[in-house]
């Protein structure tokens, strides 16, 4: 065990787990921050989805050692009412059925958007392609992006 700390959400935490434990676990069992799913925890549906700095990743996969000093953001962290562009646009396009891998799509996209605000259809379904949605709301989550980008 190690005392690690870590900046999520903008707040200093300091988590006293094994380095090799991944930041999906540090996040769900030792911050209580359970909006970042598990899914397949081999980091290719992208339910787990957070941003390490301004980047998406696969938190499964993730050593809570490898984060170092980079701010984390979860989908507790986008924003404080729930009102970024992205998750304002998922409701719009009442994007969700069953909810589960909506945290990961979310994030995803808002990665996307800092990184390319205005981004093409192709730029949209490569930015997306890993994030697997089992109720199939791909031209949803497409048009949500859309709107956000318009935002």
């Amino acid at each position: 065990m190690a005392k690690i700390n870590l900046n999520v959400n903008g707040k200093k935490q300091v988590v006293d787990v094994d380095p090799n434990t991944p930041m999906l676990w540090v996040l769900r069992d030792h911050l209580n921050l359970v909006g970042t799913k598990y899914g397949c925890g081999i980091a290719q549906c992208g339910a787990c989805t957070i941003h390490l700095g301004d980047v998406a990743v696969r938190s499964c996969q993730l050593p809570v050692s490898a984060v170092g000093d980079q701010a984390i953001t979860t989908i507790e962290g986008l924003s404080e009412k729930g009102d970024h562009p992205v998750q304002q646009a998922w409701l719009e396009h009442d994007v969700a059925q069953c909810g589960y891998c909506q945290a990961g799509q979310i994030m995803s996209a808002a990665a996307l958007l800092k990184a390319n605000p205005t981004p093409s259809d192709a730029e949209i379904e490569l930015g997306m392609n890993g994030n697997i949605c089992r109720c199939a709301t791909y031209l949803r989550i497409k048009a949500a992006i859309k709107t956000a980008a318009q935002s």
